[in-house]
């Protein structure tokens, strides 16, 4: 059992270190197609931005409160403008790193696997589903 726990452990990698705001952006995605960027320029990566449900932070209550009512997230950063959230899958718990720039006009995401290459579209419907809960809010 013990070994079970440390193989199933050792699939959530350790966060990059290349997270977070820099210079008014978020890291660009790796050349693997498993990671999803606003800021992108490349087409196969890019996401459209998150629009705005009121002021900047108001839409950031309200992406808080989402992401808490989402399974298996939790929120390990944030301040004023930047929420960063770890997901994890169901079966063997691989962690995607999740952020979001909140700006003026819009909220910059990128949602980005830690481990292996492909990610079977699983970061972009995230963003997608994140987008449509966003929407339904009051």
């Amino acid at each position: 059992m013990l070994t079970l726990v440390i193989l199933l452990s050792a699939c959530s990698g350790s966060p990059p270190d290349n997270l977070g705001v820099q210079g008014g952006r978020l890291a660009s995605c790796p050349d693997s197609p498993n990671c999803v960027n606003s800021q992108a320029s490349d087409s196969a990566q890019y996401v459209e931005p998150l629009p705005l449900k009121g002021s900047p932070s108001q839409t950031q209550a309200r992406l808080i409160a989402i992401l808490a009512r989402e399974p298996r997230v939790r929120l390990v950063e944030q301040d004023k403008h930047y929420l960063r959230a770890e997901f994890s899958s169901r079966v063997l718990r691989f962690v995607d790193d999740v952020e979001f720039l909140i700006g003026e006009q819009a909220v910059d995401v990128r949602s980005a696997s830690r481990l292996g290459y492909a990610d079977f579209g699983v970061n972009r419907q995230r963003i997608e589903h994140l987008r449509r809960r966003l929407a339904e809010q009051p």
